[in-house]
């Protein structure tokens, strides 16, 4: 290559390329990996420079050749590319490789207004250098090639319109935890900062999306996910959409509750005029979510939940679908639909569903949440009643229409409110859960409110982190994590603004957190178990066990130290009933592992002490943030050992964890029979988890016949979720031959910002 080409540098001024520094650069990056070759990269890399390149575009082209050799047979390149991503990240921000002092840098940022200036108002200069002491800068160099560009896309405090980046990873983790804990007496917090900072930038604690980017910014709202109900009035449904545009300016998730909205026809004011219905409702809250695109973070998203037996169902379940033409359809927004057993049972039975108005049948729309026998009472009554306008429908052909409509669009959702009311952390005669969230697994209380200063409405919202179990060698690690994941997620709740007042007391009154898992893919595949045969059906109970009460012991401590939350009395937790108590006994069928914690002490320190807060887990997709930990999503198997995600970055692959060691160990999405050993992973985790599940149902229609998967695997796979207790149900993902897999270890996906970041993707 000609070493007399020329480079343009950023002040504009050009040099004679130098050959030698490029080396030395890429040969400090391969240090220390395996099957990686220095002279590949530089070959691919000159093969594309030009006279007069600028030096970014240099680092650029390296950069991109080292993660375009990323293999089965040489994974390791994904670490060659994020070390030199990383090195081309500290130079944009800072100017050299090596980071400034904290404090310079802190003082820096908050003078352009980008970093909020309580930091350096609530800690001293002495306290800011004991903590940069602490700060391991070298730890920038675990993170993949995935992992560094996500935190450049999303993560890195930056000016999302220049582009230009102001910090690097360890000083976003190590302002995270102070953040988060500047309020604890002076001399516990540093201890607690470290120990927070180690936890989440060795990646034992996985943040979502919205405390990554916005902590320690003056934008302070970090709730994942945001619940609205709407209640059938103009001033409610004008309150929901006001407060979408609220939440969605804010990065937040969104999941609406519409169900009680009266059907098309129904009278308005003694018959003076006839309803339009649901569908001009649903197409104003469409709008609303796509009014702001979250400032380039992600785009704005929402689910809408409404009743099976709606007047208007079988409008509702095809408004996703690509046939028919906009006037009846609202096609950006998800939809859940939900159930209950009475319409299992129908279904089962052969018998037909009678469809009704919320509005014309007083008491059954409450009932459906908060008390199953008085929902059948109800049901039945008017079902006599010839005065009450309905539709009857064959339940075979509902249940079959909407699940048609799942797996043609993979987005409609399945809300079981019996479970979600029967095995819930609320007492459901004064909290009933009417709805989830944008990914189905949160199940909090909501109100409606008739303007967006109603002190008697609620909007749930709820703040999420999860436990990465392929960081853990045993299960006692858990407790210190709990403990500060529980503290750290406790104390944003004090720390961050609501926009709207019903969710600020929501929030304050019930204190719900979220906390989930990363890399349960990993962790299976670390112990040799599988998803699909039942091997891992035992330790999924131990594991799951224990989290939950690790958790719970946790927030009984800060309690015993803060009091419990003010409607700590609205919970099943204040009666003494835990989660063992209420889950479905078909489990026992399928998992015979014993009780392993000391749940009966428990019990009654919950009792005396209380709890903090009303909620402590749920698990959530994950996608993103499981990336920056260089984790497989959530609770999923991974699609293929090398996944390439098409993103707004270009195409990112990522390595499972663990690559040499375990290769053989993963069990693959799509080599999985069916879903049968997945579902009942869920029902056990189910079992302890207090809030929902993300879950996912997966399809490859090469297995069946004529290529279609049939209706009956489709209806028999939600009545074993339905049987085992499961409380809601997300994607129905469908095999692309063509797309998912290229080869037996490398899947292509599309990267869904659906979940908002997504919101819940944590």
């Amino acid at each position: 290559m000609n070493s007399n080409m020329t480079v343009t540098k950023r002040s504009g001024e050009r040099e004679n390329i130098d050959l030698d520094k490029i080396h030395r650069v890429i040969t400090w990056a391969a240090k220390g990996l395996k099957n990686v070759s220095v002279s590949e990269v530089e070959l691919r890399s000159h093969l594309q420079f030009f006279d007069g390149i600028p030096t970014e575009a240099i680092h650029e082209t390296i950069i991109k050749a080292a993660a375009d050799l990323i293999s089965p047979e040489s994974p390791d390149y994904q670490f060659l590319a994020a070390r030199l991503a990383v090195f081309h990240l500290r130079k944009k921000a800072f100017g050299q490789f090596e980071p400034p002092k904290l404090y310079d840098h802190v003082t820096r940022l908050v003078e352009m207004g980008k970093y909020d200036t309580h930091i350096l108002a609530d800690y001293s200069r002495e306290e800011i250098d004991t903590l940069d002491s602490y700060i391991d800068h070298w730890r920038d160099m675990n993170f993949s090639y995935a992992a560094v560009k996500q935190l450049e896309g999303k993560y890195l405090v930056q000016n999302r319109v220049t582009h230009e980046v102001y910090e690097s990873a360890q000083f976003l983790y190590i302002l995270v935890a102070a953040c988060l804990f500047a309020r604890y007496p002076k001399d516990t917090r540093l201890d607690y900062i470290k120990r927070f900072y180690d936890a989440t930038s060795l990646f034992k604690i996985s943040l979502p999306t919205p405390i990554m980017s916005g902590v320690r910014t003056p934008t302070r709202q970090f709730s994942s996910c945001v619940l609205i109900e709407c209640d059938d009035s103009l001033d409610s449904i004008n309150a929901t959409a006001s407060s979408i545009v609220k939440y969605v300016s804010q990065r937040a998730g969104i999941g609406i509750n519409a169900g009680r909205i009266r059907a098309l026809g129904s009278p308005i004011r003694g018959g003076e005029a006839f309803h339009t219905g649901c569908l001009p409702f649903y197409k104003y809250f469409q709008t609303a979510v796509k009014s702001c695109s979250q400032g380039g973070v992600r785009g704005g998203a929402a689910t809408l939940f409404y009743p099976l037996w709606h007047l208007e169902v079988e409008s509702l379940l095809v408004l996703k679908n690509n046939r028919g033409v906009d006037d009846n359809r609202v096609r950006h927004l998800d939809y859940g639909v939900q159930l209950n057993k009475l319409m299992y049972q129908r279904l089962i039975k052969g018998e037909y569903i009678s469809l009704f108005s919320p509005s014309d049948v007083p008491g059954l729309y409450d009932a459906f949440f908060e008390d199953q026998v008085e929902f059948e009472r109800l049901y039945l009554q008017y079902e006599q009643d010839s005065n009450v306008r309905k539709k009857q429908i064959k339940a075979v052909e509902l249940f079959s229409l909407m699940m048609q409509e799942r797996a043609s669009t993979g987005r409609i959702y399945i809300q079981n409110v019996d479970h979600c009311n029967t095995h819930s952390p609320f007492d459901s005669k004064v909290a009933p859960i009417k709805q989830s969230n944008l990914c189905l697994e949160i199940a909090l209380p909501t109100k409606p409110m008739t303007n967006i200063d109603d002190p008697n409405g609620e909007i749930a919202l709820c703040t999420l982190s999860a436990l990465n179990l392929g960081a853990i060698q045993d299960l006692s690690e858990l407790e210190p994590l709990a403990d500060l994941a529980v503290r750290a997620l406790d104390n944003l709740l004090d720390y961050q603004d609501y926009p709207i007042k019903s969710a600020k007391l929501g929030s304050m009154n019930r204190r719900t957190l979220g906390i989930g898992v990363i890399n349960f893919a990993n962790y299976l595949a670390k112990n040799g178990k599988k998803y699909s045969d039942g091997s891992a059906n035992n330790l999924t109970h131990k594991t799951f066990e224990a989290i939950q009460f690790y958790l719970l012991k946790a927030s009984m401590t800060l309690a015993k130290e803060q009091g419990a939350c003010p409607l700590f009395n609205e919970t099943t937790y204040s009666q003494g009933i835990l989660p063992i108590d209420t889950y479905k006994r078909d489990l026992d069928k399928i998992c015979d592992e014993p009780l392993h914690m000391d749940w009966e002490t428990l019990r009654s320190d919950i009792k005396q002490y209380g709890l903090r807060n009303s909620t402590l887990s749920a698990l959530m997709p994950s996608e993103t943030s499981s990336q920056i930990s260089n984790a497989t999503n959530g609770i999923e198997p991974p699609r293929g050992l090398i996944s390439v995600k098409a993103s707004k970055d270009g195409q990112l692959k990522q390595v499972v964890p663990d690559f040499e060691q375990l290769k053989d160990k993963y069990e693959l999405l799509w080599n999985m029979p069916n879903n049968d050993g997945y579902i009942q992973l869920v029902g056990i985790m189910q079992k302890f988890i207090d809030q929902a599940i993300s879950a996912n149902t997966n399809y490859d229609p090469s297995r069946f016949e004529g290529g279609r998967v049939p209706m009956q695997t489709l209806l028999k796979d939600l009545l074993s979720v339905y049987k085992l207790g499961v409380k809601t149900l997300y994607y129905h993902n469908t095999r692309d031959g063509a797309k998912d897999q290229f080869d037996d270890l490398i899947a292509v996906e599309e990267e869904d910002d659906g979940c908002a970041g997504g919101a819940c993707k944590i």
